[in-house]
């Protein structure tokens, strides 16, 4: 089985030719900052359920949103006018995936986003790697999602909602704050009908990893990121 320059490489561990061919590339090794920037740098990411080793994937297709082709509906244009929703970003990290994790998701009895898979993502939240960006009404978090932020890409990894299009407005923004600093896309991994309705589009992997190297030459913006107000 090979694995997308990947270090150090796991051995040992038996895939099916069915999980490959879904894009699973390796079993094992832990969730370190190190580790995951290795990963996320070769467009490897984590997922699995708990109880299960660690499974890391390079789906193919892969798929991505470009910035400028997100699709803004004239219901979420107009409410983003309204300015119902108070718009965060960095402040409630740990709220924000803990919420992600906890939230049912349909045709799904697990989740992802294991107490192990928390902490790792609070330590490259710290480490100034990954972001969240929060909803807020009347002072209460409502929707958000976080991701990794490697040079120019953006590997979103969740969302939630606890009120209709507070995620979507929290994904507006995160779009708005990615055109702003110029990233070249970002990474949704996998298709949703969601996404898709967003602008979202599936590329090869081969595409896709070209892509990330060249995303890749620039600097990370790493700490806090401010959100950008409406002007």
């Amino acid at each position: 089985m090979a694995i997308i320059a990947l270090e150090p490489k796991y051995e040992g561990y038996l895939i099916s030719k069915k999980a490959e061919e879904e894009g699973l590339v390796a079993i094992g090794g832990d969730l370190s900052v190190k580790s995951l920037l290795r990963a996320y740098s070769s467009g490897i990411f984590p997922w699995y359920t708990k109880g299960e080793p660690i499974m890391w994937w390079s789906p193919d297709p892969r798929t991505i949103l470009i910035p400028e082709k997100f699709k803004l509906s004239h219901s979420l244009r107009q409410l983003i006018k309204q300015q119902r929703f108070r718009i965060t970003c960095d402040t409630t990290f740990k709220e924000v995936i803990h919420y992600c994790q906890i939230m049912p998701r349909k045709n799904q009895n697990d989740t992802w986003i294991t107490p192990e898979i928390e902490k790792a993502y609070y330590k490259m939240h710290k480490a100034g790697y990954a972001h969240s960006f929060e909803t807020w009404l009347d002072n209460r978090l409502v929707g958000g999602l976080y991701g990794v932020s490697l040079g120019r890409a953006f590997f979103g990894e969740s969302m939630f909602h606890l009120v209709n299009n507070a995620s979507k407005v929290a994904m507006y923004y995160l779009v708005e704050f990615a055109k702003h600093h110029g990233f070249l896309f970002i990474d949704a991994q996998m298709e949703t009908s969601h996404l898709i309705n967003l602008g979202a589009e599936n590329i090869p992997r081969k595409e896709f990893l070209l892509a990330l190297q060249h995303a890749l030459q620039f600097t990370t913006l790493k700490g806090k990121w401010e959100i950008l107000t409406e002007k």
